[in-house]
């Protein structure tokens, strides 16, 4: 197959094309090398096919730069391209536009008749500043970077499109080929589309690098840290595991403070994710030390020297880290958090989602279990807090149990993408 002559579909747009419709600022945010220009590049095509006219700025570019000097001059631009009809303003790159949060409202308040779709990296300006700035006149997207179910329609050429499920049933083989290759490549567009290990690794080195020197050199005011470039590696190689703050600064020669600090900047950027520990009292769970988990597995493998490889412990690790992208995905709603759950004694379980007073237990485990295990640690947490359902989320096996009044389901990995066993 030639990957390159076919477009990664992104479950995204149909969210995106749906908000068209709201005169709200439509704003899309995510990674570096998400796929952000892609997806509104399709967006815009679509709807000039069905006839609504398009105006496209890139604040990368010079030429449209000078368009948003001053609101006067987009107003100039956008009469020019689109006359006093109504249209779309597609703006990509507004992290450029300094002061871009009230420029923008400003515009959006005087009431014209055009709809603003914009999008950015992950940077503080457009994440916080922009966002405040637009309180009650935007919607924020996310776009990570290509998920599972987006990566195997891709990899299958969207024969299956609509009946994946009915695939993973069938092709169990090909399956596993495609989590591997998954697990050890991640889903940066690019990087997903290159053919081979040699491409795919100058790639995510190239968005690596593009990271580190332009939006943390931006955001640290230094011209070089590589005291966060070796917290990236840190934290890739014990992702999933609880993280001691002190011996972090300890191994780095930098205070706890400034580790706090960094690790907040990588995670508004699109680096990583921080996971909680599941307490009955909220005071305790923001106090407690986290986990984190990596936005993208291929990025993680990157940093941590495994680019390519899956071996030993390191496969286990690169499966949470799957795992917990797919209950994010899934359990994306303002009521809900996941976090992890570990006792005095370590007894531990993976994730915990709570969904207003609802709480369940999933444990990730990367084997091909062949009946249901339900580990002793599993079990304390049922104990002791009674939820209605847990799983466990393995490979290939499917099983239920009843333990007390909790029924737990043994399923493999790919059931996650769908909404009915849950």
């Amino acid at each position: 197959m030639n990957r390159k002559k076919l477009l990664i579909h992104r479950s995204m747009l149909a969210d995106l094309e749906q908000h068209l419709d709201h005169p709200e600022i439509t704003m899309l945010v995510g990674a570096r090398q998400s796929g952000k220009t892609t997806i509104l590049k399709k967006l815009e095509a679509d709807v000039r096919k069905k006839g609504v006219k398009t105006l496209w700025l890139n604040l990368d570019f010079e030429d449209d730069y000078r368009h948003v000097s001053s609101q006067g001059a987009l107003l100039q631009k956008i009469r020019l391209e689109l006359g006093n009809q109504t249209g779309i303003v597609f703006m990509d790159e507004i992290q450029r536009k300094e002061n871009a949060g009230l420029f923008l409202k400003g515009f959006y308040d005087q009431g014209l008749p055009w709809k603003l779709v914009v999008s950015g990296s992950g940077s503080m300006e457009l994440k916080e500043r922009i966002s405040e700035s637009l309180a009650g006149r935007k919607r924020m997207f996310e776009l990570s970077t290509v998920s599972f179910g987006e990566f195997v329609d891709f990899r299958t050429e969207y024969r299956y499109s609509g009946r994946l499920r009915e695939f993973f049933q069938v092709e169990t083989a090909r399956t596993d080929q495609l989590l591997r290759e998954y697990l050890m490549y991640g889903g940066y567009p690019r990087v997903v589309i290159a053919n081979t290990h040699k491409e795919k690794t100058a790639i995510i080195n190239e968005i690596y690098r593009s990271y580190l020197e332009k939006d943390i050199v931006s955001l640290l005011k230094v011209e070089k840290s590589e005291s966060f470039t070796n917290l990236v590696r840190l934290m890739a190689s014990q992702s999933g595991k609880i993280v001691n703050y002190s011996e972090l600064a300890a191994t780095l020669g930098i205070s706890v403070a400034t580790v706090k600090n960094y690790l907040w900047y990588a995670e508004k950027t699109y680096i990583i994710w921080k996971v909680l520990p599941w307490f009955t009292n909220v005071r305790k769970e923001i106090t407690k030390a986290p986990v984190y988990y990596f936005c993208d597995v291929g990025l993680r493998n990157f940093a941590a020297g495994s680019f390519g490889v899956l071996s030993g412990n390191d496969v286990g690790f690169a499966f949470q880290n799957l795992i917990c992208a797919l209950l994010k995905e899934r359990y994306s709603l303002a009521d809900t958090t996941i976090n992890y759950w570990r006792t005095k004694d370590k007894a531990e379980v993976d994730f915990v989602v709570r969904r207003g007073a609802t709480i369940t237990p999933f444990e990730a485990k990367y084997s091909g279990m062949k009946k249901i295990e339900i580990q002793r640690s599993f079990r304390g947490f049922i104990d002791r807090y009674k939820p209605n359902r847990g799983y466990i989320i393995n490979l290939i096996h499917t099983e239920s149990a009843m333990l007390d009044n909790t029924e737990v389901f043994c399923l493999p990995f790919w059931e996650l993408l769908f909404e009915d066993r849950f």
